[in-house]
């Protein structure tokens, strides 16, 4: 039986365009994979499938702006446009020309927006409980849009631990299905956003995200343009945030792509089951090659996509 060598998950930081982006990093052979953390989330999401990954690739899983150790400029552009270019920008300052992309639900919309801003740059793609693929969302993300809410979350996020554990043993209470997973990142988040430039930063990417109807954003109108890219979704049949239903359609509505549902899995696959899901994207990454695209295949795409 083969013994699978320790690997080291290295803690980075880069100035770009003046701020400061930290970035978790493993693995020194194999394909890029960057991994993208959701809203009001962070790199350490990714901690428990980072090791296993690296055994097979060169994992990057970057904060964004705004989030974990990174910068929170006042001034920031906090728009998954932005985000994708500062991706881009990411990639290129460390030497990488191309990069499987894995995003998790805001992330996810952000890996979109990569492969359609980028798609030379762009292997495949793995979107996990992604934002970005139906207009249904859980109603607390809804109500971040709405005007005082901002004041709300200042006061939310100064309650003491032991408020925020009585907090979400209500929630759990109230809904069942919520798994420990969902609860605890809740936690982190909540702790995260007690820090007001993050607090602004979440505020200004939700709203630029979200109204109170639900996600604003919807990029299944050009999942065609992505014909020649391996595409994973990843989703969990528990997900009380973003229904698991938008990742089936979207993997119905693309002939090539795969699916992985997770049974009793939440907002956090890769955390209620991180061998699995280690699993399943080592074995995509083994199963596919890479995107190589050019100018003329966006332009076959794009004149098919309006035929």
């Amino acid at each position: 039986m083969a013994v699978r060598r320790e690997v080291e998950v290295e803690e980075h930081e880069i100035v770009l365009h003046g701020q400061r982006y930290t970035y978790l990093a493993a693995g020194t052979r194999g394909p890029v994979v960057v991994l993208l953390h959701g809203l009001a989330g962070d790199s350490d999401t990714w901690r428990p499938v980072i090791p296993v990954l690296a055994q097979h690739a060169r994992v990057i899983a970057p904060d964004m702006l705004g989030c974990g150790r990174s910068a929170k400029p006042r001034s920031g552009d906090y728009s998954v446009a932005a985000y994708a270019s500062s991706l881009r920008d990411l990639l290129v300052a460390l030497g990488h020309r191309s990069a499987t992309v894995v995003g998790h639900s805001l992330g996810g919309g952000v890996a979109m927006q990569f492969s359609y801003q980028f798609p030379e740059m762009t292997q495949r793609l793995v979107l996990v409980a992604s934002g970005g693929l139906g207009h249904e969302v859980t109603p607390a993300l809804r109500a971040t849009t709405i005007p005082g809410s901002i004041l709300a979350l200042r006061l939310a996020t100064t309650l003491t631990p032991k408020w925020v554990g009585s907090l979400l043993h209500r929630v759990a209470r109230a809904l069942p299905s919520v798994t420990a997973s969902d609860l605890d990142e809740l936690a982190r988040s909540l702790a995260a956003l007690a820090d007001h430039d993050a607090r602004a930063a979440f505020m200004h990417t939700a709203r630029g995200a979200l109204d109170i109807t639900g996600q604003r954003l919807d990029a299944t109108g050009k999942l065609y343009l992505t014909a020649k890219v391996p595409l994973l979704f990843i989703a969990g049949d528990a997900d009380a945030v973003i229904p698991a239903r938008h990742s089936v359609d979207a993997h119905e509505a693309v002939p090539h792509s795969r699916l992985e549902l997770f049974e009793g899995a939440g907002h956090f696959p890769h955390l209620d089951d991180p061998h699995r899901f280690s699993e399943a994207v080592t074995r995509f990454l083994r199963a596919t090659t890479p995107a190589r695209s050019t100018t003329t295949d966006l332009r076959d795409s794009l004149l098919a996509g309006a035929s």
